[in-house]
């Protein structure tokens, strides 16, 4: 699914005009985004979890010529599915 299909599912199911969706979107991914800038977890229950982790720095190598690389350490976000989401989607309805 794409960002103007989940646009158009939203504005379907809420019943509100792709506008109104779109902002809807966009306001909920700013959020998601600007919280885990500032280092927070946030938790929807029954959804899930989205949090940072440290990568620590590391050595690598460049696949096509074989020449080692430093990989510098990073702040990656992270997306723990919460059991509701889990069942949802596993279940054989």
């Amino acid at each position: 699914m794409t960002k103007s299909e989940l646009i158009s599912a939203v504005a379907e199911k809420a019943g509100l005009k792709k506008v109104e969706a779109e902002k809807a979107v966009a306001a909920f991914i700013t959020t998601v985004t600007g919280a885990l800038k500032k280092g927070d977890k946030l938790s929807l229950v029954g959804f899930g979890t989205f949090s940072t982790a440290k990568r620590a720095a590391r050595k690598g190598q460049n696949p096509q010529t074989g020449k080692k690389i430093s990989i510098p350490a990073a702040v990656v976000p992270k997306f723990k599915p919460g059991k509701t989401l889990k069942e949802a989607v596993n279940s054989k309805k």
